[in-house]
């Protein structure tokens, strides 16, 4: 008997998937505590910090095991992992957010704000959370995810913002992200885990989800910058041509090392390669660069590693769940499920069961992308996205309330569109 077949395991391990959940639902309190109790702040602090969650109790999961199944047993479970998504979510991370990719975006997207009839500030806005997202169906969704958030960062998440707006326009953009991903058959981490088993490619993914995706990605965006409009038309939106030149040269070595670290996604030997290249450049032209966010990108792929680790236990009785229901059902089942466990895990569990129909894949699939802003580990880029953004938020930490109040409407309009549409 293995360690993941044991039963007395997979009952601690979704004892703690529960616990950690619970944990990330109550981060806030956290943060609140250590203002009453300075004495212990530093590790109150450390529990509230979201990424630090699923990494912490992966942790009490692997002593866990060593206790009940001893040493050589967890070490074996943790090293046959597969932690290529996290790993891949800190590169193309630090890539997205160096100083001369956000240059050329935000210069792209500054012109063709100046184009549309609107305030600058709010167009920007609204390309923020529309165009983007859109674009992570060529670029992966975690890098979209990066950069959506850096662009938004110093408009929209700042303290004197109400709490109220920014909550919605961080749900519409995880629910923008997460179904923006699918018009391609590799951007999406719940669309991957299916696609070559289900023989779905990037024709397929665009003539059933992506164009439905498009539409509801654009009214979401439309909802947010509306109800942030009296903020943002008081904003004056930075300007590139302000900021020091960056040569065309550097910015499309840039380019480059980002298309390559997707193109190489699921080959972690090559994309890490690369990466250390990337980091040689920049240390060669550090006078283009500012701080890579490499701190950041390390808590996410922490959290994400954590998922992986804790995840893998919960098969035993999701699998059961996912075979059982109607198609219907599916789509309402994996939409719910997926706030509580990554949409990649469901899809790939879903793809395991034999004889699935065609109706209840697309459902599967369907749900498992509509319910990817509810969360934080709702979608494999939702963490980044926290890191980046938390700052601008009351005790400078996201609360899992606002979030699935935030994501409400949006979700609902991308399971409508693909219900009906």
């Amino acid at each position: 008997m293995t360690i993941e077949s044991d039963p007395v395991l997979q009952k601690i391990a979704a004892g703690l998937f529960a616990l950690a959940l619970l944990h990330t639902f109550s981060a806030k309190q956290f943060e609140r505590l250590a203002a009453r109790l300075p004495r212990h702040a530093g590790l109150l602090h450390l529990l509230g910090e979201v990424e630090v969650v699923f990494g912490f109790w992966a942790i009490v999961l692997i002593m866990c095991m060593a206790a009940f199944g001893g040493g050589a047993g967890a070490v074996e479970y943790a090293e046959s992992r597969n932690y290529t998504e996290p790993l891949f979510v800190f590169v193309v991370m630090v890539i997205a957010a160096s100083r001369p990719i956000l240059y050329a975006v935000e210069a792209s997207l500054l012109r063709v704000a100046h184009l549309l009839p609107a305030p600058t500030s709010v167009m920007l806005a609204w390309l923020s959370l529309a165009v983007v997202p859109l674009f992570g169906s060529l670029i992966t969704e975690p890098a979209a995810m990066t950069i959506a958030a850096l662009m938004l960062a110093p408009q929209v998440f700042q303290r004197h913002v109400r709490e109220a707006p920014k909550y919605l326009a961080l749900g519409v953009l995880f629910v923008n992200v997460s179904i923006g991903g699918t018009l391609t058959a590799y951007a999406a981490p719940p669309v991957l885990m299916v696609a070559a088993t289900w023989n779905w490619d990037s024709a397929f993914m665009l003539a059933n989800f992506g164009w439905k995706a498009a539409v509801v990605v654009l009214i979401n965006a439309t909802l947010a910058t509306f109800a942030l409009r009296h903020e943002l038309s008081r904003m004056q939106p930075a300007n590139p041509a302000d900021r020091p030149t960056i040569p065309l040269t550097v910015i499309v070595v840039h380019g480059i090392f980002l298309a390559a670290v997707v193109l190489f996604a699921h080959h972690p030997i090559i994309f890490v390669g690369l990466f250390l290249m990337f980091l040689g450049f920049t240390q060669a032209y550090d006078r283009y660069q500012g701080p890579l966010i490499i701190k950041e990108a390390l808590l996410v792929g922490f959290f994400l590693a954590g998922l992986v680790l804790l995840g893998s236990m919960q098969r035993w009785w999701l699998q059961p769940i996912v075979s059982a229901l109607e198609p219907l059902a599916l789509f309402v089942g994996a939409l719910g499920l997926t706030a509580i466990t990554d949409n990649a895990a469901l899809t790939y569990l879903g793809s395991l069961i034999s004889g699935i129909s065609p109706e209840a894949k697309y459902m599967l699939v369907a749900g498992a992308v509509a319910g990817g802003g509810l969360t934080v580990i709702a979608n494999a880029p939702n963490p980044a996205g926290v890191t980046l953004l938390k700052r601008g938020f009351a005790d400078e930490t996201i609360g899992a309330g606002g979030l699935l109040l935030g994501a409400a409407v949006p979700t609902v309009l991308a399971a409508a569109a693909f219900l009906f549409l």
